[in-house]
């Protein structure tokens, strides 16, 4: 096993591309599975050290959860990957592989300069690969992006600097938002994970993405950002309250939502949720909660995102009211479509059954009956967004006459291979909870979790059915927070421009009137005419050097 990042091969990889274009199934396979292999063979412990200044940087740290993550993002790169091999330009394949080895990088770092320099590449990789999406939108669309994790990325460095000097030291490791300092990278590392109220960037950005390239996006930002927080603030009392406000902001509006991207991206911010509570719960079986279900939920959404990415390539739409009986031609689509949508909404032998059932649990252990009540009640709303929604009214609904072609193999390689995780991660909790940073013996199939789950998920379907014609989707516009950022903030930009031009204008108009009038002072003085300019006799220009050298002698003498 190399002393160097594993994700640094990856990111290699991707600058690669350009140069070797015939080598691209070769990379594209390859890398992955060679980055995974050397992530399972990093060591516990400290690996890899520099000196820099008077610190010490620490680029390769072994651990449980930096492992866990950085194998989630190795399979993540790798079906998308497959998925895209066909359908991605270079540029995005490319800025693709250096986000994922950026990402990888981050989880496997133990300084927090490391951490930041590869966090902020992973914001310049994303923000490429949402313009390589070529849509007539992205181009806005990665600009607000970069400008909203810029601002993430200079919240975090400033609370770095002042924690480095209030510690005297680099190393990553637990904090509490006791100081400034800490409540700044709290901050920084907040609008990362899409935490109020800068949470609408994912619906914003991520769907003006090419179909590929959602896949990618859904899969690093928000979830390297859940590893850094759980690593950083385990505990924090603080994120309880934002987590739910997240969990229930994304269902509600992937309830409203018609286009399939946004109602997937919103449906990331209620999932991240989840893990947010978790960490803020901050007992070793909620961590491990949020550790599985950050894993789970990188494999299961992109598995739905890349089953809609298949549909739009297929019929070149994306709202839900304009499609309806794709089943009949795309079954596989379909099928893999269900997996993904049923692991969502936990399904007992599905992977996020496997998760969300530790983050329930400790909540309940940790006497917060109503946080165990709101994430219950959001998980029976996950059934009408997703879980029954998108696939029913994609697959299974009206016929709406389309009769598109089925997926591409590759494509369908991808899905199969993602789908497979979702069920084996279900059906084998054991191997899943092997994973996880703390040792636990949980049960999960016992009688009264299995048939509280299938209540929950019956009576939610029942609902579904019966609320069918509310539930249908209606084209529409859907605004959200961003709209004051981006409609009130553009008019107040053009209000301080077009003040500042008037400004500006009155400023050159005062300083003409004044250059205009000393120039006819100069002119009077200096001019042909002007006194200055006139020949002087012979004398008076005697007189007035004996007068100058006797000044410069009186001050010789002096």
């Amino acid at each position: 096993m190399t002393e160097l990042p594993p994700g640094l091969w990856l990111m290699l990889g991707g600058l690669l591309l350009p140069l070797w274009p015939r080598g691209r199934p070769w990379l594209v396979v390859g890398l992955p599975l060679l980055v995974l292999y050397q992530i399972m063979g990093v060591p516990d412990g400290v690996v890899l050290t520099l000196g820099f200044l008077d610190y010490q940087l620490i680029p390769l740290r072994g651990e449980g959860a930096g492992r866990l993550f950085a194998t989630a993002f190795a399979l993540a790169a790798l079906a998308g990957g497959i998925f895209a091999l066909k359908r991605a330009s270079t540029l995005e394949l490319a800025a693709a592989w250096v986000y994922a080895g950026a990402a990888i990088v981050v989880t496997l770092s133990g300084d927090w300069l490391t951490l930041f320099i590869f966090w902020e590449i992973m914001a310049i990789a994303s923000a490429v690969v949402i313009l390589a999406g070529r849509s007539d939108r992205a181009g806005a669309a990665a600009f607000r992006y970069i400008l909203i994790h810029l601002l993430g990325g200079v919240l975090l460095m400033a609370g770095i600097v002042g924690q480095v000097l209030t510690s005297g030291s680099l190393v990553f490791a637990p904090l509490s938002p006791a100081g400034p300092a800490q409540w700044l990278i709290l901050a920084g590392i907040l609008i990362n994970v899409a935490a109020p109220p800068l949470w609408s960037w994912v619906a914003d950005a991520y769907p003006q993405a090419s179909p590929t390239g959602t896949v990618f996006l859904s899969a690093f930002t928000t979830k390297t950002a859940v590893f850094v927080l759980w690593m950083a603030f385990p505990g924090a009392a603080i994120l309880i309250p934002l987590g739910l406000l997240m969990v229930w902001y994304g269902a509600l509006y992937a309830l409203l939502e018609d286009n399939i991207r946004r109602l997937l991206a919103y449906s990331i911010v209620s999932q991240v949720g989840y893990m947010v509570v978790a960490i803020g719960i901050g007992t070793p079986l909620a961590l491990n909660g949020a550790a599985a279900h950050a894993f789970a939920h990188i494999i299961y959404k992109a598995l739905l995102l890349m089953a809609a990415g298949a549909v739009i390539f297929a019929t070149d739409r994306q709202g839900l009211s304009q499609l309806g009986g794709l089943g009949r031609a795309m079954p596989w689509t379909a099928a893999f479509a269900t997996i993904g949508a049923f692991t969502l909404v936990a399904l007992p032998l599905t992977s996020a059954f496997a998760s969300k059932a530790l983050i329930t649990q400790a909540a309940a252990e940790s006497q917060l009956g109503g946080v165990w009540f709101a994430l219950t009640c959001a998980s029976a709303l996950a059934v009408l967004y997703v879980g029954l929604r998108l696939p029913w009214l994609v697959f299974w609904d009206r016929d709406s006459g389309l009769r598109p072609p089925e997926a591409p193999f590759n494509m369908r390689l991808a899905m199969g291979l993602l789908a497979i995780l979702c069920l084996l991660l279900g059906v084998w909790p054991s191997l899943f909870y092997g994973l996880l940073p703390f040792s636990m013996n949980y049960q999960l199939f016992t009688a009264a979790h299995l048939v509280a789950q299938w209540q929950l998920l019956l009576f939610a379907a029942l609902v579904f059915f019966l609320a069918l014609p509310w539930l249908r989707s209606r084209p529409g516009l859907t605004l959200d927070l961003d709209w004051f950022y981006r409609r009130p903030g553009f008019e107040l930009l053009y209000l301080v421009n077009r003040r500042f031009m008037q400004g500006r204008d009155y400023l050159e108009e005062r300083l003409r009137v004044l250059l205009t009038r000393l120039m006819l002072v100069l002119s009077r003085h200096q001019g042909p005419y002007g006194e200055l300019a006139r020949a002087w006799p012979t004398g008076s220009m005697v007189l007035w050097v004996a007068v100058l050298l006797a000044i410069c002698l009186i001050f010789y003498y002096l």
